[in-house]
């Protein structure tokens, strides 16, 4: 499996033009900069921040762009992956990523599953999701540096 993905185009494509490679990252690093920038500030909502900003106005926006850069992603972090899959899966920083992403989802599901508040008054099961959401997503940044260094 893991060779099939090396051996795919777009990874062969990736390894053999700079250009590509730039660009693909690129759009990486800018989906997840519109991933985490929509979400922090919905997660500091919901702690207590910004309180003259209604929930039920600053969520609907904020749940789509995050959406929108959750997609762009992954889309390219899988592409990115393509290019080494097997250093990848041996590098501890990578996993701790992939964990990290995977908890970071969860509570992204658990917090819409709950149901965002319409008014002013964010129940304290609403806000606990909210901090381990603003960990969680900024681990995921750090543990993504981490990979290079690993």
């Amino acid at each position: 499996m893991v060779e099939a993905l090396a051996a795919w185009p777009g990874a062969a494509y990736l390894r053999t033009s700079g250009t590509a490679y730039l660009l693909v990252n690129a759009a990486h690093v800018l989906g997840l900069s519109v991933l985490v920038g929509a979400i922090l500030p919905l997660d500091l909502r919901l702690l207590g921040l910004f309180r003259s900003a209604p929930v039920a106005v600053l969520a609907p926006v904020l749940v789509r762009s995050a959406a929108c850069g959750a997609g762009l992603a992954v889309a390219t972090g899988l592409w990115l992956f393509t290019v080494r899959p097997a250093e990848y899966l041996a590098n501890p920083a990578f996993l701790a990523k992939l964990a990290l992403l995977a908890a970071a989802l969860l509570t992204v599901a658990l917090q819409h599953r709950g149901g965002l508040p319409t008014g002013d008054a964010v129940p304290f099961a609403t806000r606990l999701r909210a901090a381990a959401s603003l960990a969680l997503w900024l681990a995921v940044l750090l543990a993504g540096r981490w990979i290079g260094f690993a």
